[in-house]
C-alpha cells in the first residue's frame, strides 16, 4: 500500500518544484536512494517521508531546488561516510545542508533534554546554514500532522499497544520538541500558519481534553458566529466596493492553542474569552499604492463602526521584526460586540501566512543576548541588502560556530560576540546609530580604535561624533554580519543620496543650456568617458572631479552622430561659461595669477580642507562646479589627480597681503609613547602661546603607543613650524606631521 503513495507525492513535488529535478545533481539523486535501497529496513517508509518533508518545504515555506534535493536524501544520507562516500556527486550548497542535519542529529542521539536553557544554542549552532532549520521545522510539521490524523482515529488516546505506528511516550516527546523548539523558530522566521499549527497539535496531544473542550464550544458557537460576522462585513463590503478598491474578506477564527492561553492567562472560562475572531480585509494594490489604500480602508471602516484608539496596531508605518505588515483596528460592532480588524494588502498576507523564509526579505530585530536570537537577527540583518537573497543566504555561516567572547558595557550588561570581533563589532551590536558614529573606545580604561579586537571580560565604553559616517574601509575591521551588512546598507544609502544629486545637477545643467537629456545618449557618453559602472560616474561629478561642460560637450556629439549631423563642428558656448585654462608647470611668468587676500572682495573661495593652506604655503586655485575657487597646497596629497584629470580648472595662486591677518585650521599629527602625563604636556605646550587656540583633540592608544590628532588655529607658517619644533621636543614624543 505504501508504494501507491509515492507517485502521487513525486508528481505534486515536481509541479511544486520543477527546477529541482532537471540538473544532474537529482539523476545523482536517485542513484544514491537506489544504492541505499538494499542497505534500509523501509526504504519506501523513508522516502514517502522525505517526500512529504520536501512538499511543506517547497510548498510552504518556499525554499528552492537545493533545499527540496537535501531533503530528499535526508533519510538515506545518514551519516558522515555516506555523505563523503557522495561529496562529489553533489552540489557544494546540498553537502553543506545535509552536514547540518546530521550534525542535529548527532544532537539528539545525544539524548539531550529539550528542555535544557542551552538546547536551541546547540541546534543552531550545529547547523551551519539557515535552511537546515527549515527543514528541521518542515519535518517536525510533518510528523505532527500524521500523529494529529492518529488521535483523530483513535477511539482511546490512551492507547499504548506497541504495534501503532506511534507509541503515547513518543507522540509526547515529539509535541513536547514542537512546542518547546520548533513552534517559537517557526514563530521567529515568520512562518506563522505552521506555528500556529504546530501549537494546536501540540496541545491537543500534551492536553486532550482541554483542546477537545474548546473545539467542541467552537463547534457549538460556528453558526452564530457566521451569521454575525455576514451581518458585519455586509455594510463594509457595498463601502468599499462603491469606493472602486479590489479586495476580499476573511473571518479567521482564533487558534485553539491561542484561546487555552489567554483562558489561562485571564483565568477565565472559555465563555470569557472575547475576541474569539478576527476579521480580515485583503486588498489587491499596486506597490506604489499599498499603504494608501490600507488607510483609506481604515477610514472607511471607522466611520462607520466607533474604533477604540487603544486597540489600534500600526505595523505598516513600522513592520514586526520578522517582516509582519498589517494595521490592527478594533471597533465596536453590532449588539455593542468588540471585534478586530486587520487590513492588509495581497503581498503583506503572502508575507504572514507563509513568513519571510519564503521570500527571503527581512527586517532587522531587536534581541536580547541569547544565540539562537542573535543567530536569526544576524540572518535578518544579511538579507536587508538589496541583491541576490539566496546567494547571501548560500554565503551565510552562524557566527556560533566560532569561540565566543563576552563583553561588558560600563553599566555592567554582558554581550556576547564572536571571537575576533572588534569595537565597530560591538558598536553595531548596541545600536546601528551608535555603529555609524563611531570614532573608537575606551577599553578597559584606555583609549583604542575601532579596529581593535576585543577578548572576554573586557569593559568597552564607545566613543561617537556625530560628524562620523561609515567608510569603505570598515568592512575590512569588522568580524559579524551584523556588522558589515549594516556598513554596506549605510554605504548604498550615502552613494544613493550623491548620485541623486548627481543626476539633479546633470538635468539642472543641461536645463540651463536648453538641451533636451536622452537617457540612451548619456550611457553612451558614459561608456564613452571609461565608466563601467554608472554609480563610479556619478560619484565622480559629486567629487568635482568630472567638469559637467565636458560631459555636455560629449553628450552633443554624440547627439550630432546619432542624428546624421557634422562631427566638426565645433559646439557654442555661453561667454559667461568661458573659463581660462591654466597650467600651473607652466613657467611662463606671463600667466595670469590669482591673488589670495583676507581684504579681497568680490571672488568666492575657500580653503580645501584636504590640505588646510594657510599663509605662507605654496599654493594653487581649483574652479569647481558650484562652490566657486578652492585653494590647495602645491603639495596636496589630490594635487596630482587633479592635475591630471582637470588640469583646464588649475589656476596659479600666491598670499598677498599682511602676515596674520587671520586665524587657519591646521590639522596636525602626533605619534609618541602612551606615558603618562603626555597628553597634558602637548596640551600645556600649546596654551602657552596666547595666540595658538586649540579647536579640537583626539587621542587613540594600543600597544604602548599613541596617535593623537590635534586641531589648532593658527595665523601662517612660521608660527606652524614654530610649534611642530616645539610639540616635537616634548617628552614620548616621536613624530609630529600636518
Amino acid at each position: 500500500m505504501k508504494q501507491n503513495k509515492i507517485i502521487p507525492l513525486y508528481k505534486e513535488l515536481c509541479r511544486l518544484q520543477p527546477n529541482a529535478f532537471k540538473d544532474k545533481t537529482y539523476h545523482c539523486i536517485r542513484t544514491i536512494i537506489r544504492n541505499h535501497a538494499e542497505e534500509t529496513a523501509d526504504i519506501v517508509g523513508h522516502t514517502i517521508k522525505s517526500l512529504e518533508t520536501a512538499i511543506i518545504v517547497s510548498k510552504e515555506i518556499g525554499m528552492n531546488a537545493e533545499g527540496i534535493q537535501a531533503c530528499l536524501l535526508s533519510t538515506v544520507i545518514t551519516d558522515d561516510d555516506k555523505l563523503n562516500n557522495v561529496r562529489e556527486s553533489l552540489n557544494d550548497n546540498v553537502c553543506t545542508i545535509l552536514e547540518g542535519i546530521i550534525n542535529i542529529q548527532h544532537l539528539y542521539d545525544r539524548d539531550t533534554s529539550i528542555e535544557s536553557e542551552n538546547f536551541r544554542n546547540l541546534l543552531v549552532s550545529f547547523a551551519k546554514d539557515m535552511r537546515v532549520i527549515l527543514i528541521m521545522i518542515a519535518d517536525c510539521t510533518n510528523m505532527m500532522r500524521k500523529m494529529s490524523k492518529l488521535c483523530s482515529d483513535r477511539n482511546n488516546t490512551d492507547e499504548t499497544e506497541d504495534d501503532v505506528e506511534y507509541s503515547k511516550a513518543f507522540m509526547m516527546r515529539i509535541a513536547s520538541e514542537a512546542s518547546f523548539l520548533y513552534a517559537p523558530l517557526a514563530h521567529k522566521l515568520g512562518l506563522y500558519k505552521i506555528k500556529s499549527e504546530l501549537e494546536d497539535i501540540s496541545l491537543k496531544i500534551l492536553n486532550h481534553d482541554a483542546y477537545y473542550h474548546i473545539k467542541e464550544k467552537l463547534n457549538s458557537t460556528k453558526q452564530a458566529r457566521d451569521t454575525y460576522i455576514k451581518s458585519f462585513i455586509g455594510p463594509i463590503e457595498e463601502e468599499l466596493t462603491r469606493h472602486n478598491l479590489k479586495f476580499h474578506i476573511k473571518g479567521r477564527t482564533k487558534s485553539i492553542h491561542s484561546i487555552w492561553q489567554k483562558m489561562k492567562k485571564q483565568h477565565c472560562e472559555f465563555e470569557g474569552v472575547y475576541d474569539l475572531f478576527a476579521i480580515r480585509i485583503i486588498l489587491n494594490s499596486p506597490p506604489q499604492k499599498e499603504k494608501l489604500h490600507c488607510w483609506q480602508t481604515y477610514s472607511i471602516i471607522t466611520d462607520m463602526y466607533q474604533p477604540n484608539p487603544k486597540r489600534l496596531r500600526d505595523w505598516l508605518s513600522i513592520p514586526k521584526s520578522n517582516g509582519y505588515e498589517s494595521l490592527h483596528i478594533t471597533v465596536l460592532g453590532p449588539g455593542n460586540k468588540w471585534v478586530e480588524v486587520q487590513i492588509r494588502t495581497e503581498r503583506m498576507d503572502d508575507v504572514a501566512e507563509h513568513g519571510l523564509a519564503a521570500h527571503w526579505r527581512y527586517k532587522g530585530i531587536k534581541t536580547e543576548e541569547k544565540g539562537i536570537e542573535n543567530w536569526l537577527a544576524n540572518i535578518r540583518a544579511a538579507l536587508e541588502v538589496e541583491g541576490d537573497s539566496m546567494k547571501m543566504m548560500d554565503q551565510f555561516k552562524t557566527d556560533l560556530q566560532a569561540d565566543e567572547v563576552y563583553i561588558f558595557t560600563p553599566k555592567g550588561d554582558l554581550h556576547k560576540l564572536i571571537k575576533g570581533a572588534t569595537v565597530l563589532d560591538f558598536a553595531y551590536n548596541i545600536h546601528t546609530n551608535i555603529g555609524d558614529h563611531c570614532i573608537g573606545a575606551i577599553i578597559n580604561d584606555h583609549n583604542a580604535s575601532m579596529r581593535q579586537e576585543l577578548h572576554s571580560g573586557d569593559q568597552v565604553t564607545i566613543l561617537t561624533s556625530a560628524s562620523q559616517t561609515p567608510k569603505r574601509a570598515w568592512l575590512d575591521y569588522v568580524a559579524t554580519g551584523r556588522a558589515k551588512s549594516k556598513i554596506r546598507q549605510s554605504l548604498n544609502e550615502i552613494e544613493a543620496k550623491e548620485v541623486n544629486i548627481a543626476k539633479e545637477t546633470i538635468e539642472r545643467k543641461f536645463k540651463n543650456r536648453k538641451i533636451e537629456l536622452n537617457g540612451n545618449y548619456l550611457n553612451t557618453v558614459i561608456k564613452k568617458m571609461g565608466y563601467k559602472d554608472v554609480n563610479d560616474f556619478y560619484r565622480k561629478i559629486t567629487e568635482d572631479q568630472i567638469d559637467i561642460n565636458e560631459i555636455i560637450e560629449q553628450y552633443q556629439l554624440v547627439w550630432k552622430r546619432e542624428n546624421g549631423e557634422a562631427e566638426s563642428t565645433a559646439p557654442l558656448h555661453k561667454a559667461e561659461e568661458f573659463r581660462l585654462d591654466h597650467d600651473t608647470n607652466s613657467h611662463n611668468t606671463g600667466d595670469d595669477e590669482l591673488i589670495i587676500d583676507r581684504n579681497l572682495k568680490g571672488l568666492d573661495y575657500t580653503l580645501a580642507k584636504c590640505c588646510s593652506p594657510v599663509y605662507g604655503d605654496e599654493i594653487f586655485g581649483f574652479v569647481t562646479i558650484n562652490n566657486g575657487i578652492r585653494i590647495h597646497r602645491k603639495n596636496c596629497p589630490n594635487a596630482t589627480a587633479l592635475r591630471e584629470k582637470c588640469g583646464y580648472r588649475i589656476v596659479k595662486a600666491r598670499w598677498a597681503g599682511e602676515k596674520g591677518g587671520g586665524l587657519y585650521p591646521i590639522v596636525l599629527h602626533i605619534i609618541g609613547n602612551d606615558d603618562l602625563g603626555v597628553v597634558n604636556n602637548i596640551s600645556s605646550v600649546i596654551s602657552k602661546d596666547a595666540k595658538i587656540n586649540i579647536r579640537s583633540f583626539s587621542i587613540d592608544s594600543h600597544d604602548g603607543l599613541f596617535e593623537g590628532v590635534l586641531t589648532i588655529m593658527i595665523s601662517d607658517t612660521n608660527q606652524l613650524n614654530s610649534i611642530v619644533k616645539k610639540l616635537k621636543e616634548v617628552k614620548g614624543v616621536k613624530n609630529v606631521s600636518r
